[in-house]
């Protein structure tokens, strides 16, 4: 689903209970999943990371996070993380109107059923600032304006200008998904 879009998806141990700490140790990657999953990371090794080491993120402190992100319902949830599958700039087929519109949700859904029935969900879209139920297809990634928690280095010839992101919270997991628009 997330494979050919530039996305980050990572999950970490939930070990602090203020969640924003773990969220801010997988946007470092200075934790492993737990279950072992891989993860999907296209600059784990890219050399801006010398530079800035979370690289493309430039997250806030952790007492800064919570304040940066809106709360989600898990259908909601859902169609954040399915709209990752579009491209910033150039996207010709919207999840909204794709053919497989309900395959890319069900993906999605899978994905967020790892963290189970009582997860909590925040996102960094100013969408969900007044409701907790945002309608992301009908907007997608080009519609949807957010609180950035990316660098504003220039390095490696790519400039980063726009971001989704979706966190999962549970009791044992965070999981941290973000879509970069770059170019």
């Amino acid at each position: 689903m997330l494979d050919d879009t530039y996305t980050f998806a990572a999950t970490g141990p939930r070990r602090n209970e203020n969640w924003a700490y773990d969220v801010h140790a997988v946007l470092h990657r200075t934790v492993a999943d737990p279950r072992g999953w891989v993860r999907l990371d296209w600059d784990r090794t890219n050399t801006a990371r010398h530079t800035v080491p979370a690289y493309p993120f430039d997250p806030p402190d952790v007492s800064e996070i919570p304040d940066r992100l809106y709360p989600l319902d898990p259908e909601a949830a859902v169609a954040a993380l399915a709209i990752m599958a579009e491209e910033w700039q150039s996207e010709h087929a919207p999840v909204r109107s794709r053919p497989d519109r309900d395959a890319v949700l069900a993906d999605a859904r899978i994905l967020l059923d790892r963290y189970g029935p009582t997860a909590r969900y925040w996102t960094n879209a100013t969408a969900a600032a007044g409701d907790p139920a945002p309608d992301f297809l009908a907007a997608g990634l080009q519609g949807t304006k957010s609180h950035g928690f990316l660098t504003s280095e220039y390095l490696n010839g790519l400039d980063l200008f726009e971001d989704l992101g979706l966190i999962a919270v549970a009791d044992e997991e965070v999981g941290v998904f973000w879509s970069f628009g770059a170019y």
